[in-house]
C-alpha cells in the first residue's frame, strides 16, 4: 500500500476533480495540503473552520469514498483546522484535529461584558424609537431589496457570498463567527450583509435581526453617555440575535464606543448569537483599533470581495436591467462595463442615468448616449483597441498576413494565432461576442467562446506562450498611447 501522504492525496484529487466543477476544484480542493498518513488515516490541513465546515456539509460523501478507494475500506480521512485566535486562546497559530464526519465545537468565551450574561427585555430603552413612542418588536432596520436572488456570484465574492448562505441556514451556529466582509468603496458589502439579515428573517422569523452603521451606533453611544444610559445601551444590544454593523472601519480612534462595543461583541458571541462586520479593509489593517477587539474581529471568518471582472459586472448589469425592465444591446453593455471597472454602485448608476436619460429626452440608449453619460462617472473614457488592430499586431508577430486570422485554414500555426487574437479581443475591446467573430470570417460566438477557453488552458500549461500572450497585451496598450 503507498504510504506515502501526499501520493495518496494526489491520487485522491484526480478522482475528485472528474466528480466536481473546475471552479469548485478550484476553490475547494487545491488550497488543501496533505500532512501525514498514519494507520489508514489520511490527515489533510484546511485553512480555516468556515473551510472544514463546507467540506463537511457538501463533499464529505465524496472525500470518505475517494479516501477508501485509495486506502481501502479501513481508511479514514482527518482534518487539521487551522486556527488564528484571539485572547481567549495562546497567541501562536494553532490546529486542531478533527475527524471526518465529526460536529465540530469550538467552546464558548467567559463572560467579560457589561452587566449579566441573559437579559430582562422588560423596560430596556430601544434607541431606535423616538421617545413618547412604544414600539415593541425591534425594527431590523434592513433594506428589503437587498436579496442574494440579486447578488451576482462570481470569483471576486464567491467565497463570502457562500459563507453568508451558510450564516442564513444556521445564523450564530457556525464557526465563522464573525464574518468580516471587506473591500473597496461600492462591491457589494452592504449588500451582502443585508441579504443574509434578510434570509435570516424570512427562515427565522422569531429572530431578532438588527442593521446599524458605525456612525448610527457612535451616536446612539454618545446620547446614552449624555444620559446616564449606558447600561440601557448595553442591554439593548445583548437582545439582539445578528448584528450587522456597517464600516467598521470608522470606529477607529473613538475610545469610548470601542470600548462598549468590545463589552457588546463579548456578550453577543459567547450567548452564540452572530455579528457580521463590513470594512473597507481586512482586520489586520485597521488603524486605530484597539488591538483586543481586532483580536476579536479574527476569531471567524474574514472574507474580501475584489473588483468583479468582465463577465461579472455584465451579470450584474443584466441584473440590474430586468429587475427594472429595461432591454440595452449587447454592445452598449459591454461598453458600459469595460469603462466601469472598479464600483459596482458606479456601474448601476449609469444604468439609472442612461434610464433618465432616454426617458427624459426620447432618445434611444445607443453607443453614443452610453458614452455621454459615463463621461459623468470617469474622467476617461478608455481608448478604443479595434478587433482589426489586435489582428494586424498578432500577425505580425506570427509572420502571417491578417486575411489569415479570418480564413477557414486549419493548419495549427495559424489557429492558435487566429485563438489568441480572438482572447485578446474579448479581453482588450467592447466588442460582444458575435462582434468579435464576425471579423474573423463569419464565426460565431461559440466559436470565440472555445478559443478563449484554449488560450487559458495553454497559458495555464506553457510558460513560453503565457510570456507570448503577456508580451502581445502591452504592446497593444502601448501602441494606444502612442496614438
Amino acid at each position: 500500500m503507498v504510504n506515502d501522504c501526499a501520493t495518496v492525496w494526489d491520487n485522491c484529487l484526480q478522482a475528485i476533480r472528474k466528480n466536481v466543477t473546475a471552479q469548485s476544484f478550484k476553490t475547494w480542493f487545491e488550497p488543501i495540503r496533505p500532512v501525514r498518513l498514519e494507520n489508514n488515516a489520511l490527515t489533510i490541513q484546511v485553512p480555516n473552520k468556515f473551510f472544514y465546515e463546507w467540506l463537511e456539509e457538501h463533499y464529505v460523501s465524496l472525500l470518505k469514498r475517494t479516501i477508501r478507494a485509495e486506502l481501502g475500506e479501513r481508511g479514514r480521512l482527518e482534518y487539521q483546522i487551522l486556527m488564528a485566535n484571539g485572547n481567549r486562546r495562546p497567541s501562536r497559530r494553532q490546529e486542531e484535529v478533527v475527524p471526518a464526519g465529526k460536529a465540530y465545537s469550538n467552546g464558548a468565551s467567559k463572560n467579560n461584558g457589561i452587566g449579566p450574561g441573559s437579559v430582562s427585555t422588560a423596560n430596556i430603552k430601544n434607541p431606535f424609537v423616538i421617545p413618547g413612542i412604544r414600539k415593541v418588536k425591534i425594527d431590523s432596520q434592513l433594506n428589503e431589496s437587498y436579496r442574494f436572488e440579486n447578488y451576482i456570484e462570481g470569483d471576486c465574492n464567491r467565497l463570502a457570498r457562500s459563507a453568508g448562505l451558510a450564516i442564513a441556514k444556521k445564523p450564530g451556529g457556525t464557526s465563522f463567527n464573525p464574518l468580516v466582509i471587506f473591500g473597496e468603496v461600492g462591491l457589494g458589502k452592504t449588500h451582502l450583509a443585508q441579504a443574509i439579515g434578510n434570509d435570516v428573517l424570512d427562515k427565522f422569523p422569531d429572530k431578532t435581526v438588527l442593521y446599524v452603521s458605525s456612525e448610527k451606533f457612535t451616536n446612539q453611544i454618545i446620547q446614552s453617555i449624555k444620559n446616564n444610559a449606558v447600561n440601557d445601551f448595553v442591554n439593548f444590544y445583548q437582545l439582539i440575535d445578528v448584528l450587522i454593523v456597517d464600516d467598521i472601519q470608522f470606529l477607529a480612534n473613538k475610545q469610548k464606543t470601542q470600548e462598549i462595543f468590545f463589552h457588546i461583541f463579548n456578550q453577543l458571541h459567547q450567548n452564540g448569537k452572530q455579528i457580521i462586520l463590513t470594512s473597507d479593509r481586512a482586520p489586520k489593517d485597521l488603524d486605530g483599533m484597539e488591538e483586543r477587539l481586532i483580536s476579536r474581529f479574527k476569531w471567524g471568518l474574514s472574507a474580501d470581495l475584489q473588483v468583479p471582472d468582465l463577465e461579472t459586472r455584465i451579470a450584474i448589469l443584466e441584473s440590474k436591467m430586468n429587475r427594472e425592465g429595461v432591454e440595452i444591446s449587447s454592445d452598449v453593455i459591454e461598453f458600459i462595463c469595460f469603462n466601469i471597472q472598479n464600483n459596482i454602485r458606479e456601474l448601476e448608476g449609469v444604468l439609472v442615468s442612461l434610464i433618465a436619460q432616454s426617458s427624459l429626452n426620447r432618445r434611444e440608449i445607443d453607443i453614443d448616449l452610453a458614452k455621454e453619460v459615463v463621461k459623468n462617472f470617469v474622467t476617461e473614457i478608455n481608448k478604443e483597441i479595434t478587433v482589426e488592430f489586435i489582428q494586424k499586431l498578432v500577425a505580425d508577430h506570427f509572420d502571417i498576413i491578417p486575411e489569415k486570422l479570418q480564413g477557414k485554414t486549419r493548419k495549427r500555426s495559424i489557429v492558435i494565432a487566429r485563438q489568441l487574437s480572438m482572447y485578446l479581443a474579448k479581453n482588450l475591446t467592447d466588442k460582444s461576442l458575435k462582434a468579435i467573430g464576425e471579423t474573423f470570417g463569419g464565426r460565431d460566438h461559440s466559436t470565440v467562446i472555445y478559443s478563449c477557453k484554449t488560450v487559458q488552458d495553454l497559458m495555464e500549461t506553457d510558460a513560453i506562450f503565457k510570456d507570448t500572450v503577456t508580451d502581445l497585451e502591452k504592446k497593444i496598450k502601448l501602441s494606444l498611447n502612442d496614438k
